[in-house]
């Protein structure tokens, strides 16, 4: 089976491979294909990679390519997790927002926006051309903003792309260690969007067992969530919202903590990835003792100006191995094997959620077989949840249409409707500067 990865450069793409390494089933992945554009990174991935397969017997081969349709003819699988524009253009993203007072990550408020704008037109361009050389292919994405992007690309693909996030993953986790369950044996009442989403209930063995958690305030302030939104604020909401909700429950912390921070959360990357694909050019260089310091450091500085505002501390060490690509490559098996099992993706509505229409693109609990992800029915958000979720997907729709039309009136428009845009003014403003730092947004008229 071949895999192609585009982004195959990306500093994590070594995760997934790393995960492929132990599978020994029928149908695996024999062959890994990675496409970048640039051919630094992806020669500097490609050692980490060799290393990784050193002494494992059946290790799938791995090639590499900067021609995206070479890369994406025969494909049986595509992970697309591409950065357009690449860290530089996130620390752009996010200082261009908070020298206007509003929050910049990447996936949320402006930043979010700013980059949906760049990656939404390449994006768009990767489904049509999976549609017409390698159409049996299965889609994964991993690009941010993952919802928007997949919504973008199911356009073209319907619902055979999906996408993926670990951050679900992660809090359901977390959540049932906490209550003493086994994370494989609990059922995760999770619905919302990408990053703005809600854990209900968790229920194992027919119990729902999250009552139990929210009424004790010792166990709600034990973990990354509880620590992050303080028990106080989970109680009254009845449930417990993904860590990305921070930004908006805590926004003037938020921005003040960022604001004052020595550098932006995309800065640090790009300064830290940018010492490792350097130390890459040295021919003596443990490529992945490298990688591994690298991945250490970006994992346990994650979100940490949240935390420093929230008073959270320091990540608890099960927190520090990522999972993104173990949700990836669960997919891919159950689809490849018809193995069906349950994960959280992001997939069309399909009347899921009634207060969004059918093309939406949500992040809920879906059963996956050979035929691809199904979401489960759920049952209604609250108003304040439902809120947020309808002014979020508004402002999406408002994206996909400026990324369609070009018109910088309609992208003023996505920025001026987002819940953490206080301003037209300031929307304006914004397009502005995004227009004038990102060379990819030119096309805005």
């Amino acid at each position: 089976m071949r895999l192609t990865i585009l982004g195959g450069g990306g500093f994590r793409v070594p995760l997934v491979y790393g995960a492929l390494l132990g599978d020994r089933a029928e149908g695996r992945v024999t062959q890994v294909v990675l496409h970048d554009l640039d051919a630094g990174r992806l020669s500097a991935v490609a050692r980490v990679l060799a290393e990784q397969a050193a002494g494992v017997p059946g290790a799938p081969e791995v090639t590499v390519t900067t021609d995206l349709d070479e890369a994406l003819r025969g494909a049986d699988f595509v992970f697309s997790a591409i950065r357009v524009g690449g860290l530089e253009g996130r620390a752009a993203d996010e200082r261009v927002a908070l020298d206007q007072g509003v929050l910049g990550q990447e996936t949320v408020g402006a930043g979010g926006i700013a980059y949906g704008l760049r990656t939404v037109p390449v994006a768009v361009d990767i489904a049509q051309r999976v549609a017409r050389l390698a159409p049996e292919a299965w889609v994964i994405n991993f690009t941010n903003p993952a919802g928007l992007v997949t919504e973008a690309m199911s356009r073209h693909l319907g619902d055979r792309v999906i996408g993926i996030c670990d951050s679900p993953v992660g809090l359901g986790r977390r959540i049932a260690k906490v209550l003493g369950a086994s994370p494989r044996e609990a059922w995760i009442d999770y619905v919302g969007l990408n990053h703005l989403g809600w854990v209900r209930g968790l229920r194992v063995a027919g119990r729902d067992e999250l009552p139990r958690l929210l009424a004790d305030p010792e166990l709600l302030g034990s973990f990354e969530e509880g620590k992050l939104f303080g028990p106080e604020w989970l109680q009254a909401l009845g449930a417990v919202p993904n860590e990305y909700l921070h930004y908006y429950y805590f926004n003037r912390e938020a921005v003040r903590a960022y604001q004052e921070a020595e550098k932006t959360r995309g800065a640090f990357l790009r300064d830290q990835q940018a010492r490792f694909y350097d130390e890459m050019k040295r021919p003596d260089a443990a490529a992945l003792t490298a990688w591994d310091r690298t991945r250490a450091e970006r994992e346990a500085t994650y979100m940490s100006e949240n935390r420093e505002a929230a008073g959270a501390g320091e990540r608890d060490a099960d927190d520090l191995s990522g999972g993104y690509e173990k949700v990836a490559l669960a997919l891919m098996r159950a689809i490849a094997r018809d193995e069906r099992t349950t994960l959280i993706l992001n997939v069309r509505n399909r009347g899921t959620l009634s207060v969004l229409d059918t093309e939406a693109v949500i992040e809920v609990p879906c059963l996956v077989d050979a035929n691809g992800a199904h979401p489960v029915a759920v049952d209604p958000l609250p108003d304040h949840a439902t809120g947020l979720v309808c002014a979020v997907k508004a402002v999406e729709r408002e994206v996909l249409s400026a990324a369609e039309s070009g018109s910088r009136t309609t992208a003023v428009k996505a920025f001026a409707l987002h819940p953490l845009v206080d301003s037209v003014n300031v929307a304006r403003r914004l397009v502005d500067g995004y227009t004038s730092v990102h060379p990819g947004l030119t096309y805005l008229e």
